[in-house]
């Protein structure tokens, strides 16, 4: 929402955004909050309970900005764990004819209507959802995921970082939301550590296939990751004394269970520091040099 004010003789823009964090001012004090500068919307109050200490008149406060219970604007210092077209796992704290409320971190419960339910919601269970407005503006969250994420990866290239929120297993491995706008796959031999569902980690862009779907891995790509994982290595090894009690014929599960890495990486990164003199490699494992 766009709103122009005069101060002064000149034109300020206001913008504000429902479901995002905006910096707005402080436009007038109550008994029971303040009232802040909400363009087209009007005054929106920031409840007493959310007015950090010391606020005054003119002050610019970064709040979240929503719609209550009684669907009037309102705003909050509170964080949400989840913004306006993004995706999280949330936790379903009740259920009703209307829907699943989730806590998301603030006073106001996010609601998942039934239609946008992709199966019946159960209280205490976690559920991935993404958040999207209704008809009128407010806050509601969709578990119909395919109908919100992007079709056509446009933003991103393989060796891309993104951000990963970890989905359901599938016989091919894990599916991935990738920057709360695309589905990903990780293959399941490309995963070497504990993946759970709704956890946030962070990944690469391995490839970008014909019907736009990505794959996705967990370590850099190509001599980026040996490069990474060599230093690794050298600070294991360091931790531990200058002994580590694996090689190149280590089990896949013992270099798994330390680096949380595939055994080719390891044996090319132990070979490019025995190349570099950096390690000696002795029977039961590899050593810092004698200095």
């Amino acid at each position: 929402m766009l709103y122009t004010t005069q101060d002064d003789n000149k034109a300020s823009l206001l913008m504000i955004n429902v479901g995002q964090f905006n910096n707005v001012m402080v436009i007038k004090e109550v008994p029971f909050g303040v009232y802040l500068d909400g363009g087209s919307y009007g005054e929106i109050l920031l409840p007493k309970k959310f007015v950090p200490q010391g606020t005054k008149i003119n002050d610019t406060l970064d709040v979240f900005i929503y719609f209550d219970s009684e669907d009037k604007i309102i705003a909050t210092t509170q964080r949400p764990r989840v913004k306006l077209g993004e995706c999280a796992c949330l936790k379903v704290i009740d259920v009703n004819r209307v829907g699943a409320f989730l806590d998301w971190g603030l006073d106001k419960d996010l609601l998942v209507p039934k239609p946008e339910q992709h199966r019946p919601f159960e209280k205490d269970k976690s559920y991935i959802v993404y958040v999207k407005q209704d008809n009128i503006g407010r806050l509601i969250a969709s578990s119909k995921l395919d109908y919100h994420l992007d079709k056509s990866p446009i933003n991103v290239k393989p060796g891309d970082e993104v951000n990963l929120l970890i989905a359901d297993t599938t016989p091919l491995g894990r599916k991935v939301i990738v920057n709360n706008s695309y589905w990903g796959l990780i293959h399941a031999n490309d995963i070497f550590q504990t993946l759970s569902y709704g956890n946030r980690i962070k990944g690469y862009i391995k490839t970008i296939r014909e019907d736009g779907k990505l794959d996705i891995v967990l370590r850099k790509i190509g001599q980026d990751n040996i490069r990474d994982f060599t230093q690794r290595l050298l600070v294991e090894l360091h931790k531990r004394g200058g002994f580590l009690p694996l090689h190149h014929k280590s089990s896949s599960q013992d270099i798994q269970r330390v680096f949380n890495e595939s055994k080719k990486s390891f044996k090319s990164a132990i070979g490019q520091l025995y190349k570099q003199k950096a390690i000696v490699i002795e029977s039961d494992g590899i050593r810092l040099p004698a200095k």
